[in-house]
């Protein structure tokens, strides 16, 4: 039987994303929608780039 190796978290939800930031849920999918960060739609739903949603945000906050 093949295992299953768990690997590091690589994408946010736009719940995620939500909470993160302490915004409206319809501001968070107007965000994904512009562009500011990389995010894969798979079907339906949106998921965010972790490495690039965190790039952004620690950019928007001065590096810190």
């Amino acid at each position: 039987m093949e295992q299953i190796v768990p690997i590091g978290k690589r994408t946010y939800s736009v719940d995620e994303v939500r909470m993160i930031l302490n915004i409206s849920r319809r501001k968070a999918y107007e965000l994904c929608g512009s562009g500011c960060f990389k995010i894969v739609r798979i079907g339906r739903t949106i998921r965010v780039s972790k490495p690039s949603f965190d790039e952004w945000l620690d950019q928007r906050n001065g590096g810190n």
